[in-house]
């Protein structure tokens, strides 16, 4: 996983107006917080925080106040109307620390065609390395026939990164098409097929 460079600033004044200040001049007020040490408040520019986080479980190299640190993002805030950055909590992880993060299952392979595939949880909890979060993880559907489920336990897993969701945990259900549905399908086909009615 690729680190993202972002340069950010101490924040001295706090409160609800000192954040509107920062958010108005393009900065997003941040905490960053872990390793049993004191919190820092800083702020970090809205654009280059809303790059960052297209990408799910992004790794963070944040420098401030002549320092840097390594940072994984635990809580966004955003504003429901506008969609601005409000706030952001930022967890401090170091090389070859694990950490529990959510990562998106992803689904491959030809499944049987008369289901329909419902995706039930889009992502599953592991424990990995803060430096090697996978971006996304592969779930195959080959040969699965309808009326069965696929579980957190068939995702399959990188090496060094443990399953932290309930096993049982279901990822995608194929459900089977019901007769009744097939059949209203077919009901307009064949009316249109069949000879007009003569007096």
């Amino acid at each position: 996983m690729a680190e993202i460079q972002i340069n950010g600033s101490k924040r001295t004044s706090f409160g609800k107006g000192a954040s509107r200040r920062d958010r108005k001049a393009g900065l997003v007020p941040a905490v960053i917080y872990g390793h049993n040490a004191e919190p820092q408040h800083i702020a970090l520019p809205s654009r280059d925080l809303a790059t960052a986080l297209k990408a799910s479980n992004v790794l963070l190299k944040v420098t401030f106040d002549g320092k840097s640190e390594l940072v994984l993002p635990k809580s966004v805030s955003k504003n429901p109307l506008t969609g601005i950055f409000e706030h952001i909590d930022l967890l401090v992880v170091s090389k070859g620390e694990k950490v529990t993060v959510e990562v998106p299952v992803h689904t491959e392979g030809q499944y049987d065609k008369d289901g329909i595939l419902e995706h039930v949880n889009n992502t599953i909890e592991v424990e990995t390395e803060a430096t090697s979060i996978p971006s996304f993880l592969i779930l195959d559907l080959t040969g699965m026939p309808a009326g069965t489920s696929k579980t957190a336990a068939d995702v399959k897993l990188p090496v060094g990164t443990s399953l932290v969701s309930d096993p049982e945990l279901v990822v995608v259900h194929l459900s089977e098409r019901s007769k009744s549905s097939d059949d209203a399908a077919a009901t307009p086909a064949a009316d249109a097929a069949a000879p007009a009615a003569t007096n």
